[in-house]
């Protein structure tokens, strides 16, 4: 479990295969070393919002698996040497919940649209892939390439959050462009709320 709340940007490494067909596997390498410092073989990490566990620590390095599902599913086999990742360590019991209820379990990738400033705000508009509408509400959460982030306009087919300077330095989302693919996680709540109307 997470908060959507990044703890650092970590730069990806590189990314090679372990295995071959028919279930072929990755290797994915972040630089990350102010969590890398304190992490320990099997620990669970949210990159960009996908939760994968630590295979490899080196120095400052963290490894992690891959299979072929989770490139399908997410940005992560979208990711270029240099590339910033958001990094945010598994909630511990005694820490302070400031985002939202985050698994780590990517729903759906989503097209940017736009990505521009408004003055020292930065304002995201994101398509809402098909079959999601339904878990956003206006001034709900949501989670985008891992950051909790707050519903701001919701339209039709696309929704609009805006990011403070903060936010910004402390994430990759100031990188997005136009066209950008990013890794969305939707209301836990609100899932399960879905779920308990279908078995009634």
């Amino acid at each position: 479990m997470f908060t959507g709340l990044v703890e650092e940007v970590g730069v990806h490494v590189g990314i090679q295969s372990t295995s071959s067909s028919p279930s072929p596997s990755f290797l994915l390498s972040i630089e990350a070393p102010k969590i890398a410092v304190v992490a320990q073989l099997g620990d669970s990490i949210s990159l960009n919002g996908c939760c994968l566990s630590i295979v490899k620590i080196a120095g400052s390095r963290m490894d992690f698996h891959l299979l072929q599902e989770t490139l399908r599913c997410t940005n992560l086999g979208d990711l270029r040497s240099g590339s910033l990742v958001n990094c945010e360590a598994a909630l511990a019991l005694n820490s302070r919940l400031g985002g939202h209820f985050v698994q780590g379990h990517v729903d759906a990738t989503a097209s940017v649209i736009s990505a521009d400033f408004s003055e020292n705000d930065f304002r995201l508009e994101i398509e809402i892939p098909p079959g999601f509408a339904r878990y956003l509400i206006s001034k709900g959460s949501v989670a985008v390439n891992g950051v909790s982030l707050t519903v701001a306009q919701l339209r039709e087919r696309s929704f609009v959050v805006w990011i403070i300077p903060q936010t910004l330095e402390q994430t990759n989302l100031g990188t997005l462009r136009s066209g950008d693919r990013i890794n969305l996680e939707f209301d836990l709540l609100a899932k399960y709320i879905e779920r308990m109307r279908i078995v009634d």
